[in-house]
């Protein structure tokens, strides 16, 4: 099973593609979308909408993990991380991905087994469980990774019933 993470935001969306085989999990690609800030709002989400398209089609995941969306107290920012996040949903759906959303506590129990850990705690556990030589930076794609992580650990793969 080949799991895209995101970690969405208009200047930088994070990303990262983890394959699990059996109870294995290994890092296929990860890095960052950025969107000039210069850009007009409908440019920075046409560019970032093209970028999730083209990695989609590139590595030809099964299935996206993304954050649920959180309040937080800047209004400006929520909004720009909705429509950011909606321009993801989109591409998966496009791409026939089934998206599955998981709170920042259930991400961060299923990698380090700890809902309240802290940043860096999250970073190293995504570190060791897909054995990086060094930790994923920037942060945005080491929280794409970890939410690909979360998706790997919670999704149960159907059983195929081979009849004689």
């Amino acid at each position: 099973m080949l799991v895209l993470g995101l970690d969405p935001g208009l200047a930088r969306t994070g990303y990262g593609f983890v394959r699990r085989e059996g109870n294995r999990l290994f890092a296929l690609a990860y890095g960052t979308v950025v969107t000039p800030a210069g850009l007009c709002l409908s440019e920075r989400l046409f560019r970032l909408h093209r970028e999730l398209g083209e990695l989609i089609r590139t590595y030809h995941p099964e299935a996206m993990a993304v954050e649920e969306l959180f309040f937080c107290r800047n209004a400006k920012t929520a909004i720009a991380v909705g429509q950011a996040r909606g321009v993801a949903l989109l591409a998966a759906a496009e791409a026939g991905l089934t998206v599955s959303e998981y709170t920042p506590l259930q991400v961060k129990q299923a990698v380090v087994g700890y809902g309240r850990a802290e940043k860096h705690q999250v970073q190293q556990m995504v570190r060791v469980l897909l054995a990086l030589p060094d930790l994923p930076r920037p942060d945005d794609a080491a929280d794409a990774l970890a939410g690909a992580i979360c998706h790997a650990h919670s999704h149960q793969p159907r059983r195929e019933v081979v009849w004689p």
